[in-house]
């Protein structure tokens, strides 16, 4: 039986529409630091995707309810995931740590690869496109889909 591979994250964040923080923000965010327990993200091979801080469970999201229902995105050294359950939508975005950037992102692809044993992962180049190419010559997001077969 294969192990569980874990990742850290600087910071994770969940939209809470209807909600607002003390700044105002509909958005829920969750950051390491000197008084709090590390963040960590886990995919189990059961098709769940886990998101701890320390021992408390901050988001389980199940990673076979569907293409419909889960949609994931990368950008650079951040995953966005948009859920629909039972109607309802919630997004959430993470962004991987690491020593310097480059890691980070290092990080964030190595997620994605485990994440394309379940479901297909758009990827967004953040590299601004040079100065004198015209918007025509922008290339799209590429999207990545992996190749499994269901038993």
């Amino acid at each position: 039986m294969a192990t569980n591979q874990v990742w850290r994250l600087k910071r994770y964040g969940r939209f809470v529409p209807g909600i607002k923080d003390k700044r105002g923000q509909p958005w829920k965010v969750f950051k390491t630091n000197d008084s709090k327990p590390e963040i960590v993200l886990t995919i189990v091979e059961s098709g769940y995707l886990l998101i701890l801080q320390g021992q408390e469970s901050l988001d389980t999201i199940p990673l076979l309810c569907g293409s419909d229902s889960l949609k994931v995105q990368q950008k650079s050294d951040n995953l966005m995931l948009q859920v629909t359950v039972k109607g309802e939508s919630r997004m959430i975005r993470m962004q991987f740590d690491g020593s310097s950037r480059a890691e980070a992102i290092k990080e964030c692809s190595s997620a994605v690869e485990k994440l394309m044993e379940y479901l297909p992962v758009a990827t967004q180049d953040d590299t601004p496109p040079p100065h004198n190419h015209p918007p025509t010559e922008v290339s799209a997001p590429v999207i990545q889909v992996a190749n499994f077969t269901v038993h």
